[in-house]
């Protein structure tokens, strides 16, 4: 049976707090698990939620601040020690190549795993994998910084009804969707148009084409939300996000649930952000995010 979920590790922008660790974030699709911007501890937090190496199959990095790229060395360690038997992809800004470098090669370990490096330096597709399409997008920060979105090829639903008009049932369920024909029967006649998921990570940025890119008709927006709008010309200035300007772009964009994180230690209530989500007129499903929180992907 496949899971979708988002495993959320860490919520700190900047530095970590007494509740809250830096930046880390796995998503759980079907067979895999791509882990977004691990930051300091990350490798203790997924100790925590349950997360193992061997979960990983890629690493995504937006861009090499050290509360998005700091764990990198000890996940990478990590998935070396316990020889994770599949390889593991990782993507990042090309513009960082030393940085990468740096933190896989921190100090001396035994490699055992094949990491393969697939730096990012345009917008596109970067991977394409059974169930999904891996994308990025550029956005607006002081340091290069990219987005990613996966997407679920559209497919059909089966509706039950029309099965038993036309008398299918058993294998030959499955052999209609198979072979897209049953004698006289066609798919279309007994089935529906099903649109595929969406998940978009919106990192580190100001308000840009790229965001509105990645999130247009998400399921899932995951996005930084660091700042409140009283301090919006802060968010400007350091190349950050409001809740009223991420939740703006959610709804504009027509998304289904939104998951604000990235919280800067100036605020103690996390309240404040959900209000201000709803105030900028997002309707959806909303989730401030809080460590070790789990957050299942809405259903198609």
């Amino acid at each position: 049976m496949s899971v979708r979920e988002f495993v959320v590790l860490g919520t700190a922008s900047q530095v970590p707090t007494r509740h809250r660790n830096h930046n880390g974030y796995l998503l759980r699709w079907d067979g895999e698990g791509i882990l977004f911007d691990p930051g300091e501890g990350t490798q203790r937090q997924m100790l925590r939620a349950g997360v193992a190496a061997h979960d990983i199959n890629r690493i995504c990095v937006t861009h090499f601040h050290g509360d998005h790229s700091l764990g990198l060395a000890g996940v990478i360690q990590r998935i070396n020690l316990d020889q994770v038997p599949h390889p593991v992809a990782a993507h990042y800004p090309a513009s960082g190549q030393k940085f990468f470098d740096r933190l896989r090669y921190a100090t001396a370990y035994r490699e055992t795993v094949r990491l393969r490096e697939e730096p990012v330096a345009r917008d596109g597709e970067l991977a394409r994998g059974p169930s999904y399409v891996l994308e990025a997008r550029r956005l607006s920060h002081p340091v290069e910084s990219f987005g990613y979105r996966l997407t679920e090829p559209d497919g059909r639903r089966m509706r039950p009804e029309l099965l038993a008009r036309y008398g299918i049932k058993g294998p030959d369920v499955g052999r209609i969707q198979r072979e897209g024909r049953l004698g006289e029967v066609a798919l279309e006649d007994v089935s529906e148009h099903r649109a595929g998921q969406r998940f978009a990570f919106v990192m580190d940025t100001r308000l840009c084409p790229g965001v509105s890119e990645l999130a247009e008709g998400c399921d899932m927006l995951v996005i930084e939300s660091t700042f409140l709008d009283a301090d919006r010309a802060l968010a400007e200035d350091h190349g950050h996000l409001t809740a009223g300007q991420a939740a703006g772009v959610a709804r504009d964009a027509g998304v289904r649930h939104l998951v604000l994180t990235h919280f800067s230690q100036r605020y103690s209530d996390p309240a404040e952000f959900e209000r201000e989500a709803r105030g900028a007129g997002f309707e959806g499903e909303l989730t401030v995010a809080a460590d070790l929180g789990r957050i299942p992907l809405p259903k198609r």
